[in-house]
């Protein structure tokens, strides 16, 4: 049935909406396919629907090529089974809580001396459904027999961000496809991740999106082997790196190769210099070249130890402190320590990172600001969990025994020079914490790095037994014996696509849909006061939708042409055909949206044209 601009609950807006900063945010809005209910929260408008209908389409025709049956779950869930899998305190604030009328309430007394009583959550909104999955098949599957299987759902997720932004980007809810595959043998779990990251990269083919499939983390997720698909694009919050020789990876993924141990039986003591006014690499470099020159070349910052104050928040909400040390000519990236200092630092689950605060150091004295070093000697360290201000020290894999460093002296206007790791200080792990840069060498030798920035669209996982083990899923193997069931996880932002292709498809003027996911086939204009022209139009309308063709027909009879033609542009159908003017001549206007051309073809002819079109398209 035609889509009639007249009837459409549909209204467009000349001006980007107030805080929206990216082009999907501002054209979506603008163009009447969602509209914000809440921060990071969307309504979905009948056009946006249509294009979320397709995308999907597109998800279901690839998840079914590959033998996965669709199920769906509820989106509120009790908190058991994350409980078990440990993930209801791993999220942190990361997830909604909430308690239903039988939660356990505790009695609290408040500041004015009022008696409150509050009622513990005890139920979540789900941010992602591994648990429930685990446990709808270890209710129904009973043995081997029944795997290898492959079960997916598209399905509402919640994510408390911090900071919903860029409207369909970075959302507290949002549209995901999410696939998981039960297998009894490793051999078997290969082949269905095989499967899905090849159907991922025909979804993405087909909907015109390019991608670049990296390595990656698999956090909170859990699992060993796991793959992010990333959309080059400069407005993504993923930074991706690639070499000449192939390498791939998130940034959060990416390792260092570590240099080969320095032999330091003849280094010299180090010594304590005075550097006053130096709590800054630039200056302490400069100080060092200016008081302490060497003999060889100058001081560079690669040649300063920073050492870095983090605030580590668990999951709990707990708040503790850690110390980074890294190259001085290097920056402490905080989301990549955050892909591995918790486990570094033996916390389970998800941890933040930030900047530590004026009261963090004043509630450690030991820490002097400007002049953090991890100590002169081994026999009494300053940083570490044995050091005089039990602060766990974690550093770069730079940083090997017989490296010699310039690094404060933990006294204000002191720093030591000369101090040699594995001699003078030890530390109590390595992490890769460091912002990745060009030209930084890739970790198996394939040349050097180049950092992009992308859109994440897709990760997958294989996932091993973390989830089985916790839930109970074993099954009887062929032998006759249980045998735990191992996993894979298949994660697709469906309502993300939409926005993606918009970030990549649009100009000056509004969207421009790929016809794979367009809300119609054919925006029909109809421009003028004759009752011909809309006759015309609406008969052409027909066949059209009798030849197989969607159509949006605007048929708004007290309407300007600008506007008509602003809208249509706006809303990025692409094709735009017009009845106008041409028509005393039997002609109407075919006008491709991403190009701009436009070519008059003749009315008795235009349906078989556009037909021939909309083919050449897809």
């Amino acid at each position: 049935m035609t889509t009639r601009l007249s009837h459409l609950f549909l209204r467009t807006l000349r001006d980007n909406p107030v805080g929206a900063e990216v082009a999907s945010h501002q054209l979506l809005v603008r163009a009447g396919y969602i509209r914000q209910a809440g921060a990071g929260i969307y309504s979905w408008l009948p056009l946006g629907l249509a294009v979320l209908r397709r995308i999907e389409a597109i998800v279901r025709e690839e998840m079914h090529a590959i033998g996965a049956q669709e199920v769906h779950f509820p989106a509120l869930l009790p908190k058991e089974p994350y409980e078990a899998t440990g993930r209801w305190a791993e999220y942190g604030d990361g997830i909604f809580r909430v308690p239903d009328r039988k939660a356990e309430a505790i009695t609290y007394t408040d500041e004015e001396g009022e008696t409150q009583q509050v009622r513990l959550p005890n139920h979540l909104l789900a941010p992602t459904h591994e648990e429930v999955f685990t446990q709808l098949v270890k209710d129904i599957a009973g043995s081997y027999k029944d795997l290898p299987l492959n079960l997916y759902q598209i399905q509402t997720k919640y994510r408390d961000e911090a900071r919903p932004r860029a409207g369909l980007l970075r959302g507290r809810e949002f549209i995901m496809k999410d696939a998981y595959s039960f297998c009894l043998t490793e051999e078997d779990q290969q082949a269905a991740y095989d499967a899905y990251r090849a159907a991922y990269l025909r979804i993405f083919e087909r909907l015109g999106l390019p991608v670049v499939p990296v390595s990656a983390q698999s956090g909170a997720m859990g699992g060993s082997a796991s793959e992010e698909f990333l959309h080059p694009n400069p407005v993504g919050e993923d930074t991706f790196v690639e070499s000449p020789g192939g390498y791939r990876a998130n940034v959060e993924a990416v390792t260092t190769a570590a240099p080969e141990p320095i032999d330091y039986d003849d280094a010299p003591p180090a010594q304590v210099h005075h550097t006053p006014g130096t709590d800054t690499i630039a200056t302490l470099v400069e100080a060092a070249n200016a008081d302490h020159p060497r003999a060889d070349r100058p001081w560079t910052a690669a040649d300063t130890l920073k050492n870095v104050v983090v605030a580590v928040i668990t999951p709990e909400g707990d708040r503790q402190l850690a110390v980074i040390g890294v190259p001085g000519d290097r920056e402490v990236d905080l989301k990549r320590a955050e892909a591995t200092l918790g486990a570094e630092l033996g916390i389970e689950g998800e941890v933040q990172l930030e900047a530590a605060t004026e009261a963090d150091l004043k509630a450690n004295p030991g820490l002097v600001r400007g002049y953090i070093g991890p100590g002169l000697s081994l026999d009494a360290p300053v940083l570490g969990r044995q050091g005089a201000t039990g602060i766990p020290y974690l550093v770069d894999p730079r940083i090997v025994a017989g490296t010699r460093w310039i690094t404060g002296a933990n006294a204000a206007d002191q720093h030591v020079f000369g101090l040699v790791a594995g001699r003078d200080f030890g530390w109590d792990g390595t992490i890769e914490s460091v912002v990745v840069r060009d030209g930084d060498p890739a970790p198996d030798g394939s040349g050097p790095l180049t950092t992009r920035r992308g859109i994440e669209m897709g990760h997958i996982f294989m996932l091993g037994t973390k989830y089985a083990e916790a839930l109970g899923l074993q099954l009887l193997g062929a032998d006759g014996k249980l045998s735990t069931v191992t996993m894979g996880s298949y994660g697709f932002g469906v309502t993300r696509a939409m926005a993606a292709l918009v970030e990549d498809n649009h100009d000056d003027k509004g969207i421009i849909w790929p016809a794979a996911v367009a809300p119609a086939d054919v925006h029909l204009v109809a421009t003028g006061k004759g009752a011909e022209i809309f006759e015309a139009a609406e008969k052409l309308s027909a066949e059209l939708e009798s030849a197989g063709l969607s159509v949006i027909y605007d048929d708004r009879p007290k309407v300007s042409p600008g506007v008509k033609f602003g809208d249509a542009e706006l809303l990025g159908v692409p094709t735009i055909v017009v009845v106008g003017r041409g028509l005393a001549e039997g002609l109407v206007e075919v006008k491709d949206r991403r190009s701009g051309e436009a070519v008059n073809v003749a009315l008795d002819g235009a349906v078989a044209h556009l037909v021939q079109r909309a083919q050449s398209l897809a």
